[in-house]
Order: structure tokens, then sequence, then C-alpha cells
């Protein structure tokens, strides 16, 4: 169980006191930490009397403040344990793809195909028939194909040896893949929060528990929360995204991954970092990979850079590994198709003038949805991020699910905050992509603007349907 030691708790307060009674502000103030995410669930809360100190407040009040988080279901108390964060019980954000009424679908954050695609596809085609005379059924992936990913990887100053690399079906089986072959249902895994939610589905499907560390826009890894949980749940596995963050866009700073691999290293902890976004740089230096500190898993991907209709993704690990995915991969799927690897193959030969023009979309696009959202929610807060597809927007209020179910009423199906947590936290926020036409985006505002105004004090109904989110 992680501990939120007093003085980290005191200074993530800020200046809680309002008007009213203070120890109701202590308590909105933790509760609002709490829903946004920053105070992980099941992490256990200071002793009343260390808070109190830190404070310069009563015993009295702070105990006053845990009694109302108790009673409202945010703190939940058992001998031994202390004041653990909880959430009141609720069902699991739902949001449905509306069927025909859907004009937009902004769910997922992702980009047209590049317009080289078509060209490399009909290229590989002409490669196809000196393939046809074998089996087809291929696991690894073409020798190619692993040596010019392996060969970028060195590049980035992480030598690799073809040996290193498996082709998968995009990066979710990549993840699915590591998580069926490394964990057993009595193990712990360190997650993000927020996060990718089919990552969440995976790893839970595998292991027992998920310990959640808190990722913020702006303040990016909570340091202690790495380091607590990473000691004190022993994980198997943590999963994490150190460029560009999905869905906060957080970039991990050198010297933080430096000390998360060495804790990870000590602990026995297989790190995986996804770099689907890593490559999707809009301005900025360059960062060095995870891998550059120590043994991590890495997983990458054509779906967000190429086209996400190009299944293509893979793991670079050490080649123990990857012959433990290629005994295990035979009762998931039989291999990556030929066709779309050499496809793959074709996008390679010149990937770095298109990862220049999608910086170029891409800053475009983040322009753009910025002026429009400042033009039109002036009190929403809108981080500029240096990559990746999307923006964390912080609404201000706790509405996002009925923002975004408001807005599938008007034609725009959105993946509300909650979807990218555990629990249903991060009500204040909503993940916005900024990878589609301007077209699309300006209409897209547009229909959250009547979708916000026309909330109120109504909540739109809600039903068990939640799309892919990618």
């Amino acid at each position: 169980m992680m501990i939120l030691p007093a003085r980290r708790l005191a200074a993530d307060l800020g200046s809680w006191r309002t008007s009213g009674p203070a120890y109701a502000a202590l308590a909105d103030r933790i509760r609002l930490l709490t829903l946004d995410g920053r105070i992980p669930l099941g992490t256990r809360l200071p002793a009343e009397r260390e808070l109190a100190a830190h404070l310069a407040v009563s015993r009295t009040l702070v105990a006053a403040a845990y009694g109302r988080l108790r009673d409202a279901g945010y703190v939940e108390s058992t001998r031994g344990s202390g004041s653990v964060v909880a959430m009141p019980g609720r069902g699991a954000p739902v949001h449905d793809d509306g069927g025909a009424a859907v004009v937009l679908d902004l769910s997922k954050a992702a980009l047209p195909a590049a317009p080289q695609v078509g060209e490399a596809a009909a290229r590989a085609a002409l490669h196809l028939p000196a393939y046809l005379n074998g089996d087809g059924y291929d696991l690894l992936g073409l020798p190619r194909l692993r040596r010019g990913l392996a060969d970028r990887y060195t590049a980035r100053g992480v030598a690799t040896s073809p040996e290193q690399v498996m082709v998968t079906l995009g990066a979710q089986h990549a993840i699915s893949l590591l998580a069926r072959t490394l964990l057993t249902r009595s193990d712990t895994v360190l997650v993000e929060a927020p996060s990718y939610p089919h990552a969440y589905e995976a790893l839970r499907s595998a292991a027992r528990l998920l310990v959640p560390v808190s990722v913020d826009a702006s303040e990016g890894w909570d340091e202690d929360g790495l380091h607590q949980a990473i000691a004190r749940a022993n994980p198997a596995l943590a999963y994490l995204m150190p460029d560009f963050h999905n869905p906060t866009g957080a970039v991990m700073p050198a010297v933080q991954r430096e000390r998360l691999m060495a804790a990870a290293v000590r602990q026995g902890t297989i790190v995986v970092a996804d770099e689907t976004m890593a490559e999707l740089r809009i301005e900025g230096g360059t960062e060095l990979p995870l891998a550059a500190f120590g043994p991590a898993v890495l997983i990458g991907s054509m779906g967000k850079t190429v086209w996400g209709g190009l299944r293509i993704g893979w793991i670079r690990a050490e080649p123990e590994l990857i012959q433990r995915l290629h005994q295990a991969r035979y009762a998931q799927d039989l291999g990556t198709p030929i066709l779309e690897q050499l496809i793959a193959l074709e996008m390679l030969g010149d990937y770095d003038a298109l990862l220049r023009f999608r910086a170029q979309q891409l800053a475009e696009g983040q322009e753009a949805l910025a002026r429009l959202l400042a033009d039109t929610f002036p009190a929403w807060e809108v981080p500029k991020v240096a990559g990746g597809l999307s923006t964390w927007v912080n609404l201000g209020a706790p509405r996002s699910s009925d923002l975004a179910l408001a807005a599938r009423d008007h034609g725009l199906l959105l993946g509300a905050g909650p979807r990218f947590g555990l629990n249903g936290v991060f009500e204040r926020f909503l993940r916005i992509p900024f990878s589609y036409p301007a077209e699309d985006t300006q209409r897209a505002v547009a229909i959250l603007s009547e979708a916000w105004h026309s909330l109120g004090d109504h909540v739109p109904a809600r039903d068990d349907f939640a799309p892919a989110l990618v």
C-alpha cells in the first residue's frame, strides 16, 4: 500500500482554506485531489496528528475532515491500515458510439494515412511474389524489417540487433502478449494514472492488482509515488509511457528515468516503456529513450505515425525474452501479415521525412485547437504539449462524463476523463485530439460549445456501451 507523506499532501493542498468551516475546505481539497487522480486510490493518508503539524492546525480539524470524507465514501478506515483513499460506489464510466447519430468521432487520437502509404503499398505488392512459396506464418517478423527497426534503435543510441526485435500486430497486441507472457494471476503491476485504457484491460486480465501512480500534464510523474510503488508493492512489471504520455502529453525527464530504472533493477521489476507516441515530436530537443538507462522492454508502432490501418508494431527486448514471446505467441495468433510488413519496410525507407511532415501537421493542429478552445472556453485549462496527438483539458468542473454524453447527443464522440483512469477519477478532464483536419476540429469545438451550454443541471442518460479509445 502506498503511503502519502504529510509534507507531500500539505504541498499538494496548496491554498486550501476557503470561506466556511476549515474542516470542510480541507476535506473538499483532498476529495478534489482524489477525483483528479493526484492521490491514487488505495493510498493511505497521513496520520491525523502528522498532517495537523504540517498544516499548523489542530488534530481535531484534520479528524473532522477525514470523517467528512469517510461519510462521503472517499476514505475507508480499517484497523491497522489507517485512512485509505477510495471512491464512492458507482458504475464504470460509460459512453456509446451514438450509431448513425455520430457525425464526428474524436474518441481516437489518430492521424489520417500518410500520403506515402498508397505508393508504398503498391511497391510492396510487387515484392510479395518472392514470399509466396513460403507458408506465410511469421511470428518473429521479416528479417529485413527486424533489421530496419534495429538500425533505427541503434541510430537513437540504443545498440540493437535484429534478434532483439519482434514484429507484432500493433502496440496493443504487443502489450497483451507481454502481459500474458510475463505476468501471473498473483502479480502486481505498476501503471500510470491516467493511462491508455486498453493497456489497463490487457494488464488487468493477466495480473492480480494494478497499482496507479499519478501523472500530471504540468507536474509530470509523482516521484515519491513511483518509488513507493516499486518498493512497497514489489510489482512484477511497470507499464509506462515516458514520451508524450497518453493522455497528458508529459515527457519524463532524463534524470527521473535514470532513478526509475535503478529502482526497478534493484527490485527486479520489468519496465515496459510504450513509445507509441515517442516519435511524434512537435517541438523541442531530443529525449533519450528509456532503454538507454537500463534493461527496459520497448514497444513501438506505426499506428500513430503512419496509419492506424497499418497494423504493425514491435517489441524490443533481450533475445531470451523475444524467444519466450515467440513460443507464447502461438496461443494468441500465428504471425504478422507479410504484405503489411512489406509496406512497413517501404515506409521505413524515408521515415524521418514522414516524421517531419507529421510534426508540421500536428503543430498546425495544436495551434488551431488551442485558439478555438481559448475563444470558446476561456476558463478551461489547455496544456501545450511538445508532442503527441492530443491535449488533456481541465474543464474546471467534474462534468467530463456528462459533457461527453451531451456531445454524443449532438453528434460528437470524445473520450471522457474517467475512461483513462481507474474507478471513476478524472471527471474534470477531457482528452481532445488535435490530429484531425482543421474543419473537423472547428466543427467539434462548435458541438462542444452547444453540449457544454446545454448541460446546466441536466445529466444525460447513460448506457453501457464504451467505444475503443486509441
